[in-house]
């Protein structure tokens, strides 16, 4: 069986790693539907641990894991390192006495 599960599983785990305190939208079905915001880490971790450990017979549970470390480890290599801030140019300006005209420093 091919499927994209272990692709979802990747992508996922890259979330993960690139934004570990978001929060996201989730809904609960219990009776009725509820909106709730909880953080990405919770809702990965339990989407993984219902895909893996939770799974029917015929689910490749290790394409998921694989997938899920696949995806931690590639996101490291391929992730952009965001560059350094630059620091201000501060610019001092004086006045120099009796001659009236301004001198940079």
């Amino acid at each position: 069986m091919i499927g994209a599960s272990g692709a979802i599983a990747g992508v996922l785990a890259a979330y993960l790693r690139l934004f570990p305190r978001a929060r996201v939208l989730s809904i609960i079905p219990f009776i009725f539907f509820f909106v709730v915001e909880i953080p990405a880490v919770v809702f990965i971790l339990l989407w993984f641990g219902l895909a893996t450990w939770g799974a029917g017979p015929g689910v490749a549970v290790w394409a998921h894991v694989g997938g899920f470390v696949a995806g931690l480890l590639l996101t490291g290599m391929f992730a952009a390192v965001p560059p350094k801030p630059r620091q201000p140019r501060v610019l001092e300006m004086r006045i120099a006495v009796g001659t009236g005209r301004a001198m940079e420093y």
